[in-house]
């Protein structure tokens, strides 16, 4: 896996960046675009949900995991 690169988000206005593995940022703009979410949108909602000592970063690859976790669970049954 590739070690994590900075990627620029937009939340409340507001810029931030999270450092996420190439991967994990594949994943999040496919989950996005799956939810018809901008990245932005969907950054704003797992920062909303998540924990207050989860950092951003953790909650998305959190998601990310969740999100193909569950695909693959469907694809079995």
């Amino acid at each position: 896996m590739s070690p994590p690169r900075k990627h620029s988000l937009t939340l409340g206005g507001h810029r931030t960046s999270v450092s996420l593995e190439d991967d994990f940022w594949k994943g999040f703009k496919e989950m996005a675009a799956a939810r018809g979410l901008g990245i932005n949108e969907l950054a704003r909602e797992i920062d909303a949900a998540r924990a207050q000592d989860t950092g951003l970063a953790t909650a998305i690859r959190l998601e990310v995991l969740a999100y193909y976790r569950d695909g693959a669970s469907r694809e079995k049954a």
